[in-house]
């Protein structure tokens, strides 16, 4: 099982690329050394406060994105969970969104 330093690094890294930023580039738009960024999204560096919020910043998410693992559950079961939580909160229009969307994935 990965370590919350080792998935919080991972999602960095995740949310950089979704945004198409290199290490290089986010590392000197935040401020800090590509090296030390490297190390985050690895697992062997834990980023402060003010770098999370500068990171934060500069992918343009809140920083609770950072803390969003569920999807990268390994185990069928806590995908399961994690999904079951979002069908409970969604009214019936979401839900009929979503069962046409999972369909669409499953077909």
């Amino acid at each position: 099982m990965k370590t919350t330093r080792e998935l919080l690094g991972g999602r960095i890294k995740e949310i950089r690329r979704l945004r198409r930023l290199s290490q290089e580039e986010a590392a000197e738009r935040v401020g800090i050394d590509s090296k030390h960024l490297s190390r985050i999204e690895v697992g062997r560096g834990f980023p402060s406060l003010q770098t999370l919020e500068k990171l934060a910043q500069v992918m343009d998410v809140e920083i609770r994105d950072f803390f969003e693992f569920a999807h990268r559950a390994e185990n069928p079961k806590e995908l399961k969970t994690s999904l079951a939580g979002l069908l409970k909160g969604a009214d019936p229009d979401r839900l009929r969104l979503l069962v046409k969307i999972a369909r669409a994935v499953v077909r």
